[in-house]
């Protein structure tokens, strides 16, 4: 699986009307890694363990046990392209960590569904939608 840039609308309204927890991460205005982190950590309502770093995402990814219970979560990256054009090294490590959390969870016994959408940065959802959780 690869994370290919895509429209949000139409996941986030598929993700809602499955009844799936959705969670948008926007990384407008990140320059650094640990900004980058604090932002992950704000979205996903991380809990205090959290140790800011690529470990600790992949961890806090592959639990996600204190979101709402839903069949499935959705994870919108929203405002990515500033920061992965900065930080192209540190983009491709958070690609394979958000890759390996969605394989992870389509193993048999791994738990609730995962997805993760990467905006493409087209309009955002049609009116009247309901909104996603940030």
């Amino acid at each position: 699986m690869t994370l290919h840039p895509r429209p949000l609308a139409p996941a986030l309204a598929a993700a809602e009307e499955a009844g799936w927890a959705t969670v948008r991460v926007d990384l407008g205005g990140v320059r650094g890694k640990a900004e980058l982190m604090r932002r992950w950590e704000e979205a996903l309502e991380l809990p205090h363990w959290f140790g800011r770093n690529w470990d600790a995402l992949a961890d806090a990814l592959g639990d996600l046990s204190w979101l709402p219970e839903a069949p499935g979560r959705l994870i919108a990256v929203t405002s990515w392209r500033g920061w992965a054009a900065a930080r192209p090294g540190e983009w491709e490590t958070l690609r394979e960590v958000l890759e390996e959390a969605v394989e992870r969870a389509r193993e048999p016994g791994g738990g609730v569904r995962l997805d993760v959408v990467v905006d493409d940065g087209s309009v955002g959802p049609p009116e009247g939608a309901p909104a996603a959780r940030s």
